[in-house]
């Protein structure tokens, strides 16, 4: 089982994350993950922290030579910003310069602070920041490293930014994937594209903010990961929960869902054939459509995996409109900015690829096991291998 846990506020001195489970020897390349946190920053109408942010790593534990060992892997990230916020969030005793009794609409802010008892939004919002999401980029990318090794490859793309919607008829493929983050709202369409850039400037004219939808598909996804036995060990489930543990997101969507909604079941499912040239992954058998987004009954089909995730509109805005209320006096005010962008979802785009990532390395630790990765491997080349084999009445019985 692989599991990660985070810990860090905004402005603290670092975020840490501690990912546990990794078989031993999975190389881990220093570069890659940095290169993760830096397509976390990507996309046209983010705010000025992306431009001087710089997401410095310290592996602490867990890796020798390049390696893993089998121990948990602990990762740093260091905060830029500590030096001007070190007195306002220092651990030592003593008490803010300033309180924030005003809490945000649309943020953590108020019921946190009912729920814990502060007075004070800042011991809500700091952990409530989406800047949390690099150690999760951290740790998705420990999880793409693994996956990779089984031939598994995932990517993201802007499939609706506000009401600027792209056809999703012509999806890219794992070898687009630079191609969609060199693009301002890493859009595979370039005509839709240049709409959802207007789409943001009319935003940022307007102090407004904008959501949308980003797509997470996965290539080599082996088959039968999850299991159609427990509530809770579905993979659409896990993949649901994942998704929606990210901040900002209102809703998940496993292949043509919503759509298959409004569809008789006689167009709206994958048909099956066989054909044994197909490969052994598949055990021979082809699905030509992907309607079902890769998973059926709980269960990956080894087929392309794909999900959407729809993220609302950043609560901070540029201009004072969202009404609130003074906690201190209860006098009615306006919300005020701690910093945001126009629009996060080409981002989150790349958080979500992350925690698709953990999903599918922990449920493929699961189906395959092993401390080492040389040993996962084999198990999962020897479950291919009788993948399309009969059982005969003998092993039924």
């Amino acid at each position: 089982m692989l599991r990660f846990l985070t810990a860090g506020e905004s402005h603290g001195q670092a975020l840490v994350v501690i990912v546990e489970g990794l078989p031993a020897g999975l190389p881990i390349v220093e570069s890659q993950i940095q290169a993760e946190l830096a397509r976390r920053r990507l996309g046209f109408g983010r705010g000025p922290r992306m431009r001087f942010e710089v997401d410095e790593i310290t592996l602490t534990a867990g890796i020798r030579h390049g390696r893993t060992l089998g121990s948990p892997v602990a990762i740093e990230i260091k905060n830029t910003e500590w030096e001007r916020w070190s007195e306002e969030m220092s651990p030592a005793p003593g008490a803010p310069s300033s309180v924030l009794s005003t809490p945000r609409p649309g943020h953590a802010d108020l019921v946190g602070m009912q729920k814990y008892g502060f007075d004070d939004a800042r011991d809500v919002l700091e952990r409530a920041s989406a800047r949390e999401t690099a150690a999760r980029v951290v740790a998705g990318s420990l999880a793409k490293a693994l996956l990779a090794e089984l031939g598994t490859s995932i990517l993201s793309h802007t499939v609706q930014l506000g009401d600027v919607r792209a056809s999703v008829d012509d999806r890219p493929g794992i070898g687009d994937r630079d191609a969609i983050d060199a693009d301002e709202v890493r859009c595979f369409d370039a005509t839709t594209s240049t709409s959802m850039v207007a789409a943001i400037k009319a935003a940022a004219k307007a102090g407004d903010s904008l959501g949308g939808i980003a797509e997470v598909l996965a290539f080599g996804v082996p088959l039968g990961l999850g299991s159609h036995v427990h509530w809770d060990r579905k993979i659409d489930g896990m993949l649901a929960q994942a998704i929606m543990s990210i901040q900002a997101i209102k809703g998940v969507e496993i292949g043509q869902g919503f759509e298959q909604a409004g569809q008789p079941g006689s167009t709206a499912h994958d048909a099956i054939t066989y054909d044994p040239s197909q490969g052994a992954e598949s055990g021979g058998f082809v699905r030509s459509t992907a309607r079902a987004g890769g998973i059926e009954g709980g269960m990956t089909t080894g087929g392309l995996l794909s999900i959407r995730a729809a993220m609302k509109p950043l609560a901070t805005l540029n201009r004072p409109v969202l009404e609130t209320v003074d906690v201190a006096t209860k006098a009615s005010t306006v919300s005020f900015k701690e910093r945001t962008d126009v629009t996060a979802v080409p981002a989150m785009g790349v958080v979500a690829e992350a925690m698709v990532a953990v999903v599918l390395a922990t449920e493929s630790l699961r189906k395959f096991g092993g401390d080492s990765m040389a040993e996962l491997i084999r198990n999962r080349d020897s479950f291919i291998e009788h993948l399309g084999e009969t059982p005969s009445a003998a092993q039924r019985s």
